[in-house]
């Protein structure tokens, strides 16, 4: 099913608004008074929406298949739950919530018996509540719903971007150790200081363990330190590259041939790897310590769920299937598979453990100035490549059977990067 976005913004915000009252509840019958648990202000509780919209996207086509569709929502809403559990620790230091004391938890932020849960709403979800909420849509009329579902986006990324603000000030703007270098921060904060202030009241209330203060330490003098947006972005560059010559000597080891496994159309990268280096980096960098079997199993499980999205939204968005693993053993939909899902988790430990320090140091070692020059000449010329591979590839399924280029940008394109061409470049994509 093809959907708009206003369509999914819509979804976004009726589960975000389901899964506040959850939280409300919870969190009131806890405390004995009324909590707002979210991390916004208002009656949203943006990881419940963003699950689902993630799940109708990419779990849609199993619908038919209970059992597939039940272990589906349940892998996704978990990972989902464990990422968010990190991102918060990151701005914190501190766990936002923590199921150590419950059987079967792992890392404290998931759990069995939530992930039973999690599956059995998400495939309710799924399979009833979302067609009634499309009904409930189409009973709107086209122009106050368009006002109606946009406006409260806009009210909610305000609300989130405010929330989040608050959390940096109350984590590092007071006191003699706050960092005040956060100049968008501080100058946010002064625009709206009574709400923000407001905001981080409630957060106090409601999460008494983000006033506690955490060590951090900064380090100075050295390029890209730490795990921030300079290292992050080599990493994703090193691990495009590294991901391209991987997958390119292995088809010549497992099929005999030499062929382009590039994601974009200048160089020889494959951005499917350098965003997982990248998440599996910011995810795992705190667990670096921990013992291999944790890395792998995170990585396993992550791997293979980035692995089936990326796959869904490649078909959805260009209109290509990129990877067909139908004929492998276990494999779910032919997009992922269970040998593969080993592979990332292999991939993970070889990354945490052995690689990323190496290259971390190695990137700490480039002289300041040339670093952030040759960052951003290769930051925008990224960007440029993202941009023409996207553009080349919607041609390339616009082309099959469609009309003819019209705009000037089809025709350039066309010129360019002409059937041929992305054969070549692309030898497995097919057609939907």
């Amino acid at each position: 099913m093809q959907y708009t976005f206003t369509q999914l913004f819509w979804l976004l915000l009726v589960y975000s608004f389901i899964g506040w009252i959850i939280e409300a509840m919870v969190g009131s019958i806890k405390n004995r008074h009324f909590t707002n648990r979210g991390f916004s202000t208002g009656p949203f509780c943006l990881v419940y929406g963003v699950a689902v919209v993630i799940m109708e996207l990419t779990l849609s086509e199993l619908i038919d298949n209970p059992v597939f569709l039940l272990i589906g929502c349940g892998l996704q809403a978990t990972i989902i739950e464990w990422i968010t559990g990190k991102v918060l620790e990151r701005l914190n230091h501190h766990k936002w919530w923590d199921y150590s004391k419950k059987k079967w938890n792992f890392d404290g932020y998931i759990c069995l018996q939530y992930s039973l849960l999690w599956a059995v709403l998400g495939a309710v979800a799924l399979r009833y509540g979302n067609t009634f909420f499309f009904f409930l849509y189409s009973l709107i009329p086209t122009p106050l719903r368009d006002i109606l579902v946009w406006g409260l986006v806009i009210y909610l990324a305000a609300d989130t971007l405010v929330s989040f603000t608050a959390v940096l000030h109350l984590q590092h703007g007071r006191g003699p150790s706050g960092r005040q270098h956060r100049k968008f921060t501080v100058l946010l904060f002064r625009a709206s200081r009574t709400f923000i202030g407001y905001v981080e009241r409630r957060m106090e209330k409601a999460y008494p363990i983000i006033q506690e203060r955490a060590e951090e330490i900064l380090k100075e003098g050295h390029f890209a330190e730490g795990c921030g947006f300079y290292k992050l972005f080599w990493l994703f560059l090193i691990g495009s590259l590294l991901g391209d010559i991987t997958e390119t000597i292995f088809c010549r080891i497992t099929a005999g041939v030499w062929m382009s496994r590039s994601s974009l159309v200048w160089g020889p990268f494959s951005i499917v790897w350098g965003f997982a280096i990248v998440l599996a980096t910011i995810l795992l960098y705190k667990d670096r310590d921990k013992p291999d079997r944790h890395i792998f199993l995170i990585g396993t499980l992550l791997g293979g769920a980035y692995e089936y999205m990326c796959s869904v939204l490649g078909e959805l968005v260009f209109g290509q299937v990129f990877w067909d693993y139908s004929e492998i053993p276990f494999n779910l939909g032919g997009r992922v598979n269970l040998l593969y899902c080993f592979f990332w988790g292999i991939a993970a430990v070889i990354w945490i453990k052995g690689l990323y320090p190496h290259f971390s140091k190695w990137i700490e070692k480039i002289p300041k100035l040339t670093g952030y020059i040759a960052s951003w000449i290769l930051i925008v010329f990224m960007a440029a490549d993202l941009m023409v591979s996207a553009a080349a590839l919607i041609r390339y399924d616009q082309r099959a059977g469609g009309p003819p280029a019209k705009s000037g940008w089809e025709q350039v394109i066309d010129t360019n990067f002409d059937d041929a061409k992305m054969k070549e470049i692309y030898p497995n994509a097919k057609f939907r």
